[in-house]
């Protein structure tokens, strides 16, 4: 059997993609410090007896005994309330944490997968956003902490595939919802779900006119596995194309959960992305990978989730 390390193994991605690859007949060493993680989201996976746990922070020295085909790495905090609170941790798990685990790929010989993500194209002047951007970032901003510890991971990364023909490959991921997202996450679904579920007004930031596109956690983590499957180096773009307005977002939470919540506005914070779209033509043609769960039956899979988080 295979043998994958992945880091934030209990977070709302992390744990998905160690269910995907046991599923998928792999033996998986999940790893995590729970900054951001939680137990609750892998207590299934204890009893297991191909999934092992190190409770271990990855900014440190990390080292795991036997063979290991493939290590992702996907741990970080990932929403603005995480790393406006926790910046430095954030900037260490961006660049301690690729350079530990890229020793560790060189040692194993694995394939090694950063998760990169949509805000290495900041607030960007190119749409959709395709791989080749190089993007529109504010590295000083309130954001930069994550915007460049990102960036920094994909050129540390490329660097140890250029000089030390290390196998990697990156994963662009956009904005990606479902089960596991915590209530607090601060991020635009969780938030908008959990005020609508409690009668709360809604909390959209500007006019409510800037777009995300949203793409079911089922749907990028097929395409992440379809990525650590292949050869491929250079990014990939991985999220849904289907572009909607944050306030038509907000207006479909509260039609979805027959909530009487208005929706309130205030003001749009610094350097918030004024467009965010994939253009998913590089996974198309390298992965044969398209989202296949439209956002109306994604939604109500996430709402079962959030009503009983709630209660």
């Amino acid at each position: 059997m295979k043998r994958v390390l992945i880091t934030g193994a209990a977070g709302f991605l992390g744990s998905h993609l160690c269910d995907k690859f046991l599923d998928n007949g792999f033996k998986v060493v999940g790893m995590d410090n729970f900054l951001t993680g939680s137990e609750d989201n892998i207590s299934h996976l204890f009893g297991n007896p191909n999934f092992e746990f190190y409770h271990h922070d990855v900014t440190k020295f990390v080292h795991v005994p036997g063979e290991v085909d493939y290590i992702l790495h996907f741990a970080s905090p990932a929403s603005p309330i995480d790393y406006l609170e926790m910046p430095i941790q954030t900037l260490k798990v961006g660049s301690l944490a690729p350079y530990n685990l890229l020793g560790l790929a060189r040692v194993k010989k694995s394939r090694f997968i950063i998760a990169s993500t949509s805000e290495v194209y900041g607030d960007p002047n190119v749409h959709p956003q395709k791989e080749d951007y190089w993007g529109n970032v504010n590295p000083i901003g309130p954001r930069g902490v994550y915007d460049e510890a990102k960036r920094f991971q994909e050129a540390i990364t490329m660097g140890y595939h250029t000089f030390h023909g290390v196998n990697t490959g990156m994963v662009r991921i956009f904005n990606t919802y479902g089960p596991r997202m915590r209530l607090d996450d601060g991020r635009a679904l969780p938030a908008f779900m959990s005020q609508a579920l409690r009668g709360e007004d809604i909390t959209v930031f500007g006019d409510g006119s800037q777009t995300r596109s949203f793409c079911y956690v089922a749907d990028l983590v097929e395409g992440i596995y379809r990525l650590t499957m292949s050869d491929y180096h250079q990014p990939v773009n991985i999220g849904n194309p289907q572009e909607i307005t944050i306030k038509e977002f907000a207006e479909e939470i509260v039609a979805l959960t027959g909530s009487k919540s208005k929706v309130i506005y205030k003001d749009l914070p610094k350097d918030d992305p004024k467009v965010r779209q994939p253009d998913i033509t590089r996974a198309k043609e390298i992965l044969d990978w398209t989202p296949k769960v439209d956002r109306a039956e994604g939604l109500k899979l996430t709402l079962d989730y959030f009503q009983k988080k709630v209660k």
